[in-house]
């Protein structure tokens, strides 16, 4: 018996944990514009999601999560019989591969496309070839992957058609209609649903093929807890609105960057060049990381604030522009919420919270845009059980990355007070950047969770904090407080010079 070789192997990119420790920055720094996936999770992946799959985690799944399937075929209009779910569409790749093409052919089209074929042909020892109407296998990709365009299906076809429409939301394509003449249609969760890490995928065709591709993969390669994921990603409205938009935003400040890329039918963009590792190589140093291909340059569509972070970098290093002081990253998630938070202490009240706990959601923003800071702060919690949870968290997770953006809480005033009208209502704040956590409060009426919000504010972020605040309307009294408290931290972190304003000479 022959000994097995290693052939070629897809090749991943350095972690964050391994470029940080590069780069002297934090992980949460890094910001990945190399893979092609949405800035935040849905807001269906959180805790509560996955908790009956938890429950049930000791046992198999005997349907193959007919559920979940049952969903995809619905959304697709197949039978539930023409339904294949697997790790990620990369193990369709893989698999039809080898089912159509052991030791034949693989073409894709367009010729300069997705990787994966390549290394699948190499696992099967097939050849690639550009002859698509002699080969055993075409891939299409479409839209295609890296070069964003959305190319024609090709008609003169021999062997097995797959259509890999991974990015296939943002084109609004569905190739579905070829299953009925025997293509295979590859999908992911990874993309548009933003579930890179649960790694689900799904095969649609024929039932003859779909029962070929169940009798060829391992019993169950999707976990529970993945399936779980996709279920819910998949009972909710997919929006790819925004980031489509955003791409055309980017692709706009490109083109006044001097950059040239083509037009795109995904969730990223790419730039014909001949040098593109040169800008991989500049702009990892801000912590932004790029995908370079010998043909050009490739860049994933993040949200407004990282998308704006990448032209930043690229201003400054083609026209010399000083780069603006970087958001401070954070995120927190625990069995009940998920969020995170990009602070800017020095900003100019630029304030989004959408945690889904509205009247706390509207308090942060009040505070931080008095304080005159920059806040994003997105996420999900369990308002199924009250707001609790949520709020402590929303308030814990703004005090970690207050506490992170202040650090040795250099050249600071340290000190801040302010009074605030509210009609009736009165509130007066007084803080100190102390390093020391401590929270005397006297809110009446409280609506419920502002005295709660404010010490898990001083709590974390390791300050002190006297509010007093008197009204009649609990709106009005923790509007007052919350806009009192933000005004006190715009005194406080005023800039003064180098120094503590300690006599101990630290905080």
């Amino acid at each position: 018996m022959s000994e097995p070789t290693t052939i070629p192997t897809y090749q991943w990119p350095p972690s964050n944990e391994v470029l940080a420790e590069r780069l002297g920055l934090r992980p949460q720094d890094i910001v990945r514009f190399d893979g092609n996936t949405p800035a935040q999770p849905p807001a269906s992946a959180r805790p509560g999601t996955v908790a009956r799959a938890l429950a049930d985690v000791n046992e198999y799944d005997r349907g193959r999560y007919e559920t979940l399937r049952q969903a995809i075929a619905d959304q697709h209009g197949v039978a539930l019989e023409q339904v294949s779910l697997g790790a990620g569409s990369d193990e369709f790749i893989v698999l039809l591969t080898a089912l159509f093409a052991s030791g034949g052919t693989v073409a894709t089209v367009p010729s300069d496309s997705y990787s994966m074929y390549r290394y699948a042909a190499a696992m099967a020892g097939a050849t690639m070839t550009d002859d698509v109407a002699k080969a055993d296998v075409v891939f299409v990709c479409r839209p295609n992957n890296p070069t964003g365009e959305l190319p024609e299906i090709p008609t003169a076809i021999r062997g097995q058609l797959i259509l890999d429409e991974a990015y296939a939301q943002y084109a609004g394509i569905d190739g579905t209609c070829y299953v009925a003449e025997g293509a295979v249609v590859l999908r992911t969760f990874s993309k548009a649903y933003g579930l890179a890490g649960a790694r689900v995928g799904y095969a649609l065709a024929t039932r003859e093929t779909t029962a070929l591709i169940h009798s060829r993969q391992s019993p169950l390669s999707v976990s529970s807890l993945s399936a779980a994921l996709a279920l819910a990603a998949i009972r909710q409205p997919l929006d790819v609105s925004a980031q489509v938009a955003e791409r055309e935003r980017v692709a706009a400040a490109l083109g006044d960057l001097g950059l040239d890329p083509r037009p795109s039918w995904t969730n990223f963009l790419f730039i014909p060049m001949e040098n593109a590792q040169s800008y991989v190589d500049r702009l990892l140093p801000y912590g932004i990381v790029l995908r370079a291909y010998q043909a050009g340059l490739r860049i994933s569509i993040r949200d407004d604030l990282d998308n704006d972070r990448l032209l930043d970098a690229l201003r400054c290093e083609l026209l010399g522009t000083p780069m603006p002081t970087a958001y401070q990253r954070h995120e927190r998630a625990t069995a009940e919420t998920r969020l995170t938070c990009r602070l800017r202490l020095a900003g100019e009240g630029r304030v989004y919270v959408n945690t889904g706990e509205g009247f706390y959601d509207h308090m942060l923003q009040q505070l931080a845009f008095h304080g005159g800071m920059d806040l994003r702060m997105e996420g999900v919690g369990d308002l199924e059980t009250g707001d609790h949870h949520l709020v402590e968290d929303v308030f814990r997770t703004f005090g970690e990355a207050l506490d992170e953006a202040l650090a040795k809480r250099v050249g600071l005033a340290r000190y801040g007070e302010s009074r605030v009208p509210m009609d009736e209502a009165l509130a007066h704040a007084v803080v100190d950047l102390s390093g020391r956590a401590k929270a005397t409060l006297d809110i009446s009426p409280d609506p419920g969770m502002a005295a709660h919000a404010l010490e898990s504010l001083a709590q974390t972020a390791r300050i002190t904090l006297h509010v007093t605040a008197k009204g009649e309307n609990a709106h009005h009294v923790a509007e007052a407080c919350f806009k009192a408290v933000g005004r006190a931290m715009r005194q406080a972190l005023q800039r003064t010079g180098g120094e503590v304003a300690s006599t101990k000479g630290s905080l």
